[in-house]
């Protein structure tokens, strides 16, 4: 059973230990990475943008001092961020991001369910285009996790203020991703984890429990169990009956390109089935599968 949510898929929180090793490793895998981005607490992201809207955010610490202050005044993100680098590494996969017009009422929806990870995050930074014009992002965010759970979490963002720049040059890649299509978690209770995405997602009414995965407007949310992601693309994930993001499933035009590319640089990949899958590495915290959409 697959449930049709409201929210669409925005973007996902990649954490890494610099930003000079993601754009090394990710235009090494054919993506255009955008300029630097400097948030008010902290935190810096080199973002990766696509055609259908949503994006990559690699996320590296900035300035320690800052994000510091930032944790002891209840910022939920880089607290978050910090608990999870020290728990898992600096090199992983955080968050999933969904688009909504209305924080508050999320926020709202997450207390109600007991799955509120803590305070409403308001903020705005400037953002550069490929040509080096510059303007200013405004969003607020809302914060869902199960209770104890530090291995990962999910937010709602509503952006409050679009720049009006054109982000068109930073959307076409090498590789030709267009899109995020599948967002893979990994837990050894899968059915236990479905409700907290069903609910940040603000998905229809239904069995919260039965399903595997829950359909974005954008994308697929799935949650499987270490067996079924060893089985479905040759990789392993450690046991946990948390939920921990695993994999991104990118759509691109044409997998014999994208493979041959790979080997002309000799970055480690396999196949399975028709995916072609780029384990982890420095700067690329999740695994990156991609599959041809016709």
């Amino acid at each position: 059973m697959i449930k049709i949510a409201a929210h669409p898929l925005d973007h996902l929180v990649l954490p890494t230990r610099s930003l000079d090793a993601v754009r090394s490793r990710l235009a090494s895998l054919g993506f255009v990475v955008a300029p630097t981005g400097i948030h008010p607490f902290g935190t810096e992201n080199a973002c990766v943008f696509f055609a259908d809207g949503t994006y990559l955010e690699p996320l590296a610490i900035g300035n320690e001092q800052t994000a510091d202050r930032a944790i002891g005044e209840g910022n939920v993100f880089v607290a978050r961020d910090r608990v999870y680098r020290e728990r898992l590494g600096e090199e992983g996969f955080s968050a999933v991001v969904l688009g909504t017009g209305n924080a508050d009422a999320d926020h709202r929806r997450f207390a109600e369910a007991g799955l509120s990870a803590g305070d409403m995050l308001s903020f705005s930074r400037a953002f550069t285009d490929a040509n080096g014009k510059s303007d200013t992002a405004s969003f607020k965010l809302a914060f869902a996790a199960d209770n104890g759970a530090s291995d990962a979490f999910l937010f709602a963002c509503e952006r409050v203020n679009a720049p009006k720049i054109d982000r068109t040059a930073l959307q076409v890649h090498a590789n030709d991703v267009t899109g995020i299509v599948e967002v893979i978690a990994v837990s050894d209770a899968p059915s236990a984890q479905i409700g907290l995405i069903s609910i940040a997602a603000d998905a229809s009414a239904g069995d919260l429990g039965a399903a595997d995965a829950v359909r974005l407007p954008n994308a697929i949310l799935s949650v499987v169990t270490p067996e079924t992601y060893l089985q479905r693309f040759g990789l392993a994930a450690k046991p946990s009956s948390h939920l921990r993001f695993e994999a991104i499933v990118f759509s691109i035009r044409d997998k014999a390109s994208v493979a041959q590319a790979l080997a002309a640089d000799a970055v480690d990949h396999n196949m399975s089935g028709d995916d072609i899958v780029v384990p982890p590495a420095p700067g690329q915290g999740a695994a990156f599968i991609f599959r041809e959409i016709p």
